[in-house]
């Protein structure tokens, strides 16, 4: 098979099957890496019909049906959501806070390893500090108990563990939204605390979606916050798959002017 048979087998893959222009990428990679690294054979792709990377324009929910979302979840999810809402975070950015990783007294968020690798700072909207502390209180008896039965670790970060050995008991490096089961290490027996997992977030989304909105067909998912488009739009995110890995949620970033008037209500008192 040489280059015009591989490059029929793009095109059929553009017309006939109508693939998108990432898969029909993805198939162009792996024909060159092996031709190119282990044939050692060069491809001629002259004539490829390239598929088209198509725009869909976003489906924004309205403040009343945002609201309607927001008032069906409770507990963790309804805060986590808060947070994605208030604060532009992705859903794994929201699950992986460190305690330390938010203060009070800026009203501040720091965003760890965020999209790229890459760490930033966020608004802390003030609606969310009395949930958001009382949140922390709970889980901070959890952590103390946690401690006195001999436990009370969390996964650190890269090589912290090494280089810092007592930090992972240390409050500051626990999880914002810690898991309620502890994980046991079956080698030495060692118990803590995982964070949230996403899918307990993104299941009670789908129901307060569906319950938001009896009869109708679920949206399918679009770019988020920082996704390339609108940073001002709600985007619904209400899919199985758009639902998955580190996809936003349904509500993610509140409007500049709502983010502006937060920012100006005096800080409240109080430590981090």
């Amino acid at each position: 098979m040489g280059s015009p048979e591989v490059n029929a087998f793009l095109t059929h893959l553009a017309v006939e099957e109508q693939v998108s222009a990432s898969t029909q990428n993805q198939a162009l990679a792996a024909l060159l890496f092996l031709y190119r690294e282990l044939l050692e054979r060069d491809l001629e792709l002259e004539g490829v019909v390239r598929a088209r990377t198509r725009q869909r324009v976003p489906v924004v929910l309205s403040d009343a049906e945002v609201r309607a979302v927001r008032e069906r979840l409770e507990g963790e999810p309804a805060l986590v959501v808060a947070l994605l809402y208030g604060s532009g975070l992705r859903l794994m950015e929201a699950l992986r806070l460190r305690v330390k990783d938010i203060d009070f007294q800026r009203r501040e968020i720091t965003v760890r390893d965020g999209k790229g690798g890459k760490d930033r700072v966020t608004l802390l909207p003030m609606s969310l500090l009395p949930a958001l502390q009382e949140h922390l209180l709970m889980f901070r008896s959890l952590h103390h108990g946690d401690l006195e039965a001999g436990w009370g670790l969390v996964l650190m970060p890269c090589a912290l563990a090494r280089k810092y050995p007592n930090a992972n008991r240390e409050w500051a490096w626990q999880w914002v939204f810690p898991q309620q089961k502890r994980w046991r290490d079956r080698d030495s027996g060692s118990q803590g605390r995982h964070h949230l997992d996403p899918s307990v977030v993104q299941k009670a989304t789908k129901r307060a979606v569906a319950e938001a909105s009896p009869g109708h067909p679920h949206h399918s998912g679009v770019a988020g916050p920082q996704g390339g488009e609108n940073h001002h739009d709600l985007y619904p995110m209400c899919s199985t798959a758009a639902l998955s890995g580190c996809a936003a949620l349904p509500i993610l970033c509140s409007s500049a002017n709502m983010w502006l008037e937060r920012w100006k209500q005096p800080a409240p008192i109080g430590a981090r």
